[in-house]
């Protein structure tokens, strides 16, 4: 990593830079849905920067919807199948691709509907959410946001990494959960998230993130 360069940012003006790119941005598929992801382990909380680029774009007079990847967990029967702490079950078992296509990628796909199911099951009750489907306007961003998104073959129009060092993501992660540092290990190694995203956000320290876009 030590070759990329990076820029001191604030996360505002982060929020307002990234929602300014999305307004240009056109699916190459011919989707009329512009797909983004923003990836990152937990620690990084790549929710809160989805929230900033989807309150930007609101600004802007530009619908978006917001979607956790925890929102499309298996439920625990099956993602604890091996114990709760297999790593490899982390890794490869625990997100419910299979849903996230049916009721949110495939509603977004040149001829879908836009009919997008926001969540599907509470991981905390290990039950159905029973939200409703939201309705995406033609133009619409989704904004996906959680761990390890880039090792899938996700349709995304443009993807957005929020990295931590190694020592920070440990630091940041709460103890009960070091289970998973060595799927973000593998992660690294197998997909080089940092290199393949279209925009990086390093996030070692959170008042001062840096990036490359």
């Amino acid at each position: 990593m030590g070759h990329v360069r990076l820029e001191a940012i604030t996360w505002d003006r982060l929020g307002d830079l990234l929602a300014e790119r999305l307004l240009d941005l056109k699916p190459a598929d011919g989707s009329s849905w512009p797909r983004i992801a923003f990836d990152g382990a937990p620690a990084a909380r790549p929710g809160d920067l989805a929230a900033r680029v989807a309150e930007a774009l609101r600004v802007r007079g530009r619908p978006s919807l917001t979607v956790g990847a925890e929102g499309f967990l298996r439920p625990a029967s099956l993602r604890l199948e091996y114990g709760h702490r297999d790593v490899d079950a982390y890794y490869d078992g625990w997100l419910d691709t299979g849903a996230l296509w049916r009721e949110v990628f495939g509603p977004l796909e040149s001829g879908g509907d836009g009919r997008v199911l926001p969540d599907l099951w509470d991981p905390v009750t290990d039950r159905a959410t029973r939200t409703p489907y939201a309705q995406l306007p033609p133009g619409g961003f989704l904004l996906l946001h959680g761990p390890l998104l880039l090792r899938h073959w996700f349709p995304f129009d443009l993807t957005v990494h929020v990295l931590l060092s190694p020592g920070a993501l440990r630091r940041r992660t709460p103890e009960a959960d070091h289970w998973t540092l060595p799927a973000f290990e593998r992660y690294a190694e197998e997909t080089d998230p940092a290199g393949v995203a279209d925009v990086l956000v390093r996030a070692d320290d959170p008042r001062h993130p840096a990036w490359r876009g």
